[in-house]
């Protein structure tokens, strides 16, 4: 337990945050609910995603999936020794570069579970909106404030992520409609994002709240607030993106008929 939980208490009951961190959430909850709630996970949910759809979002976020150790990195090299809650980042995002490291792997295993090589997930083409996303990563991280980077990414990019994978994998229509010897494999992205993501967001904002005190200048909660929207309006562009490419050629191909 880190000194955080300690001063905290139960980290994952938002009643326990200060109010300006709880009023950043809810004002939030719009944004992140058109992300965990789209149709794309649906789709996914129900195994009614297409092979076009699938492969649009499985290379069309590999950039973000691949670079998200980077981005924390870029995080880690804001730390400053003595200055509040910076301890805590550091521990925070070291252990987490490794394991976000290892999860790029397994969203390689997904994709050939689907017949997406490792090459197409780093060559093939991608929407702008999904390239938007890992450049809003990469700079935010870069070049805000710690904790506005950590909101973007660590608490609203992973919680939201956290949130959609455990809608797909609360039933087990997609994961049957793989081959039983490879379902795990296959699955292994979204199970240990289903599983393990359900508290290393709450992780994120209770290092935030550390850093920026119970009583942080408007013009701080405001930089947090507006990096946390951005992020979840970032993926619901990439969202719209790999259902919107599909679709609109089918209407063109209708239309021609």
């Amino acid at each position: 337990m880190t000194q955080v939980s300690q001063e905290m208490g139960d980290i994952m009951d938002i009643r326990g945050y200060p109010t300006w961190a709880q009023e950043v959430v809810q004002e939030c909850q719009v944004a992140r609910d058109r992300v965990t709630g789209h149709e794309l996970y649906r789709r996914m949910r129900e195994n009614v995603v297409s092979p076009e759809v699938m492969r649009n979002f499985l290379v069309g976020v590999w950039p973000v999936i691949w670079a998200f150790p980077q981005y924390m990195a870029k995080s880690l090299c804001r730390v400053q020794p003595g200055v509040r809650g910076h301890a805590d980042a550091r521990t925070y995002l070291i252990k987490n570069i490794r394991v976000e490291n290892k999860h790029a792997l397994l969203w390689t295993h997904w994709a050939e579970a689907h017949d997406i090589s490792r090459y197409e997930l780093r060559h093939g083409r991608r929407s702008v909106a999904a390239e938007a996303l890992s450049h809003w990563c990469a700079d935010i991280c870069g070049s805000a404030p710690l904790a506005v980077g950590m909101a973007a990414t660590n608490y609203a990019i992973e919680g939201a992520t956290g949130d959609w994978s455990c809608y797909i994998c609360s039933s087990s229509t997609y994961a049957e409609a793989f081959p039983p010897e490879g379902r795990k494999r296959a699955m292994a992205w979204l199970t240990a994002h289903a599983e393990y993501d359900d508290k290393h967001p709450w992780e994120a904002l209770a290092i935030i709240v550390k850093v920026l005190g119970f009583s942080p200048a408007s013009r701080q909660i405001r930089a947090v607030k507006n990096a946390i929207e951005r992020s979840y309006d970032y993926m619901c562009l990439t969202q719209d993106s790999c259902l919107d490419h599909v679709e609109r050629a089918t209407t063109r191909l209708e239309s021609a008929a």
